[in-house]
C-alpha cells in the first residue's frame, strides 16, 4: 500500500509565503488597472495617439499693428514653410541637392537635416507662395509644404525703436511686438498624419486642428506726425553733424504718445543688419559679443532707456513747486550779477560774464536765469524740493507700456546740500529720462494732474473696429489748477518774449523751454540741446520734446532746437485741426507762408518733384519703382512751404 508522504512543515510555509505574495502581486496589478482605467485612461490615450501621429504645426496669422486710424504699421503675409519626413524620403542625397537648389541654401547643410532620425524636420520657412508651389507640384517624397506667415512692416523703418520686430517663431522681440506679444501672437495649428511604429502613414486622411489668429492692437501712433517727427529730426541730426536725436509727440491731456523717433533708424524688415556704413564694412571681423553690443544700441530706444541731465527744460519744475510752495509769485523781483554765491561756490549763470541785472520772476524764466532758480530752490527747501521731485514722478517709471524702461537717478535727502540743492534747480547732478521729463511737463500744463504715457489704445476686429478699449487711471494731482494756469502762461512768454523765440508760428499760442545740457564728464566739449513745447497754450492738446545729442558748431538749445521744434509744430498744429489765429499783420506774414498740397498720385517722380517744387516743397523718395502710390501729406491740405512731402513709389 503506498502513502503519499507529507511536506515538511518548512515547504508549506514557503508554499504559503509564495501564495501570500501572488496574491498581493495580483491584487497591485488590478489596483494599477483599475486606477489606469479610472483615473489615468485619458492621459494614456492621448500618450499613445501622441506616438502614433505626427504633428506639422500651423502658424497662426499674428495680428496687426495698427495706428490710431486704422493704417497697418505690421501686417502679416500668408507664406510657406518647407519641412522633410526623413522616413519617407527614398533619395535623400537628390532630394537634399533639390531642396537646397530650389531654396537657396547649402547643400551639405540640408543633407545633414534629411539624414536625421526625426519624425520631422523643418527645412526653411517663409517661403513665398509661388516658390513653394513648385516645390508641391514636384512631388518628391517625404518633403512636405505647409501654411507658415511672415510679419512685415510697410514703412519699413518708421518707429522702428517702438514697433518692435518678431524672430524666427513669430514670437516678439522688441518694442510693442514684445509688450503685446500675448495679444498678438494667437495658438498654432496642427495637421495630424496616423503613422506607425517606424514613422511611415497608415492612413492618407489627415486631421486639421486649425490655429487661433492673433488680435490686432490699435495705438496712439499717427503715422503722419510720426512721418513728421522723423523727417524732421533725421534733417536737424544730419544738417548739426550730431550723434544722435529724438522726438517724442504727445497729448498731454490723457498720455498718448502720438509719435516717438529716434535717429538714427534701422529697418525694421531687416532688424539684424547694421545701419552704420563703417561697421557694415568690418561686420564679418567682429566677434558675436561686439554684434550683439552694436545691435543692441541700434535697437535702443533713448526716449526710456537712457538717463540724461535734462538742463534747463527742468526749471519747469523748480517755478512750479516755487508758485505751489508760494515762495515765489511772478511778479517777484531779483537781481543777476551773473552768478550765485552758494555754501562756499560761486555757481555761474550760463550769460557770465554778462548778467540780466534786475528782472521779475516771470523775465528770469524767459531769461533761464539761472540765480533765479538757485534762489528759488533755496527758498523751498532740501526736503520740499525733493519731495516735488518725487511727486513729479522723478523716482520712478512713467508706466510707459514698453519694456526696459529706466528711472531717474536723484539725490537721497542726507545727500543734498546747498551746492546740490543749487546745481538741481537748474536740472543738474541728477538724471531723468526724457519721457520721465515729459509727463512731468505734462501735469504742469494740464491742470496738475499726472498722467501715464501709453502707445496701446485697445484691441480691434479684422474690420479695424475697436472692441476693447484700454483704460488709464487719472494720476495724481501734484500741483494745483492755479499754479498750472500761471506756469502756462509763464511759459507761452518764453516763446513769444525769451530764449525760445525761434519756436514762435504767427497764429499759434505756444508754451516751452529751451535747455543746453553739458554731458558728464565736463568741460568735455559735449553738449544735448533740447526744447520742450506744447500747445495752444491756453489749452494744451499737443506736447513735444526735441533733443538732440552732441550737435557741432553751436550747441545752444534755443538755437539749435528751436526751429527744430518750429518745423515740427509748424506741419503738427495744422493737421491736428488746430487752426491759427491771426493778427492782421500775422496773417500777411503767413499767406506767404503758405502752400496747397498738390495731388502726386499717378505721375512719375519726375512730374511728381516738379509739382511740388514748383509750390516751394521739398520731396523725399520711398521706395524703388517709377509711379506714385502714395504722398504725405495727403492732397488739398495747406502746408508750410518748405514742406518736405514724402512720396512712396511702386
Amino acid at each position: 500500500m503506498f502513502f503519499m508522504e507529507r511536506p515538511p512543515i518548512g515547504v508549506k510555509k514557503k508554499l504559503l509565503v509564495f501564495l501570500f505574495g501572488a496574491m498581493f502581486g495580483f491584487t497591485l496589478l488590478l489596483g494599477r488597472i483599475i486606477y489606469i482605467e479610472l483615473f489615468r485612461s485619458q492621459q494614456w490615450q492621448e500618450l499613445a495617439y501622441e506616438q502614433q501621429t505626427r504633428d506639422r504645426l500651423i502658424m497662426p496669422k499674428r495680428g496687426s499693428i495698427l495706428d490710431r486710424n486704422g493704417v497697418g504699421i505690421a501686417l502679416t503675409e500668408t507664406v510657406n514653410a518647407v519641412s522633410v519626413i526623413p522616413v519617407q524620403v527614398k533619395d535623400k542625397e537628390k532630394t537634399a541637392s533639390y531642396l537646397a537648389e530650389k531654396l537657396g541654401l547649402d547643400y551639405e547643410t540640408v543633407l545633414k537635416k534629411v539624414q536625421e532620425k526625426v519624425a520631422l524636420v523643418r527645412i526653411k520657412t517663409k517661403v513665398d507662395s509661388e516658390l513653394a508651389a513648385e516645390i508641391r507640384k514636384a512631388e518628391i517624397p517625404g518633403v512636405m509644404v505647409d501654411e507658415d506667415v511672415k510679419r512685415v512692416y510697410p514703412f519699413s523703418e518708421m518707429g522702428a525703436q517702438v514697433i518692435g520686430f518678431v524672430g524666427k517663431d513669430n514670437q516678439g522681440i522688441l518694442g510693442l511686438e514684445a509688450k503685446y506679444d500675448d495679444i498678438l501672437e494667437g495658438k498654432q495649428g496642427k495637421i495630424l498624419t496616423l503613422t506607425d511604429s517606424r514613422g511611415n502613414e497608415v492612413d492618407s486622411q489627415q486631421e486639421r486642428i486649425p490655429p487661433e489668429d492673433g488680435k490686432n492692437l490699435v495705438t496712439t501712433i499717427d503715422v503722419v506726425l510720426q512721418q513728421y517727427a522723423e523727417q524732421t529730426i533725421a534733417k536737424a541730426v544730419e544738417t548739426k553733424g550730431a550723434d544722435h536725436g529724438l522726438i517724442i509727440v504727445l497729448n498731454p491731456q490723457n498720455g498718448e504718445i502720438y509719435a516717438m523717433a529716434n535717429y538714427p533708424f534701422f529697418d525694421l524688415n531687416d532688424p539684424f543688419t547694421i545701419n552704420d556704413d563703417a561697421l557694415a564694412q568690418v561686420w564679418s571681423t567682429l566677434s558675436e559679443k561686439e554684434k550683439n553690443d552694436y545691435l543692441n544700441a541700434m535697437w535702443r530706444n533713448t526716449a526710456i532707456n537712457d538717463t540724461y541731465e535734462p538742463g534747463s527744460t527742468f526749471k519747469i519744475v523748480t517755478s512750479a513747486a516755487g508758485l505751489e510752495e508760494g515762495v515765489v509769485t511772478p511778479e517777484s523781483t531779483f537781481h543777476c550779477n551773473g552768478f550765485y554765491v552758494v555754501g562756499d561756490r560761486r555757481i555761474k549763470c550760463w550769460r557770465f560774464p554778462r548778467t540780466h541785472g534786475s528782472e521779475t520772476f516771470i523775465q528770469g524764466v524767459q531769461n533761464s536765469c539761472n540765480p533765479v532758480f538757485m534762489q528759488v530752490a533755496e527758498r523751498v527747501g532740501a526736503e520740499k524740493f525733493l519731495n516735488y521731485m518725487k511727486k513729479f514722478g522723478f523716482d520712478q517709471k512713467t508706466g510707459v507700456d514698453l519694456a526696459g524702461e529706466a528711472v531717474g537717478i536723484i539725490h537721497k535727502l542726507e545727500n543734498i546740500g546747498p551746492v546740490e540743492l543749487a546745481t538741481m534747480s537748474f536740472g543738474q547732478s541728477f538724471q531723468i529720462t526724457p519721457l520721465q521729463l515729459l509727463r512731468a511737463a505734462s501735469s504742469i500744463v494740464n491742470g496738475g494732474n499726472l498722467v501715464t504715457p501709453h502707445f496701446a489704445k485697445g484691441i480691434a476686429d479684422e474690420d479695424g473696429n475697436m472692441i476693447e478699449e484700454f483704460q488709464y487711471e487719472k494720476g495724481e494731482q501734484v500741483i494745483s489748477k492755479e499754479t498750472s494756469e500761471t506756469m502756462k502762461m509763464i511759459l507761452e512768454s518764453v516763446v513769444s518774449q525769451g530764449t525760445g523765440s525761434k519756436t514762435y508760428i504767427p497764429g499759434y499760442r505756444i508754451g516751452g523751454k529751451t535747455a543746453t545740457s553739458e554731458k558728464l564728464p565736463r568741460r568735455s566739449g559735449k553738449y544735448i540741446a533740447s526744447f520742450m513745447a506744447f500747445a495752444p497754450a491756453e489749452n494744451p492738446q499737443i506736447m513735444a520734446l526735441v533733443l538732440i545729442d552732441e550737435p557741432k558748431g553751436v550747441y545752444y538749445g534755443g538755437t539749435v532746437a528751436g526751429p527744430v521744434m518750429q518745423e515740427l509744430m509748424k506741419n503738427t498744429l495744422p493737421y491736428i485741426g488746430i487752426e491759427p489765429v491771426y493778427s492782421e499783420k500775422e496773417a500777411k506774414e503767413a499767406a506767404k507762408e503758405q502752400a496747397t498740397m498738390p495731388d502726386v498720385i499717378g505721375m512719375t517722380y519726375q512730374e511728381a518733384k516738379n509739382s511740388l517744387q514748383k509750390e516751394g516743397l521739398s520731396v523725399s523718395v520711398r521706395g524703388e519703382g517709377e509711379t506714385v502710390q502714395r504722398q504725405l501729406p495727403p492732397s488739398g491740405e495747406t502746408i508750410n512751404k518748405g514742406t518736405q512731402v514724402i512720396v512712396y513709389l511702386e
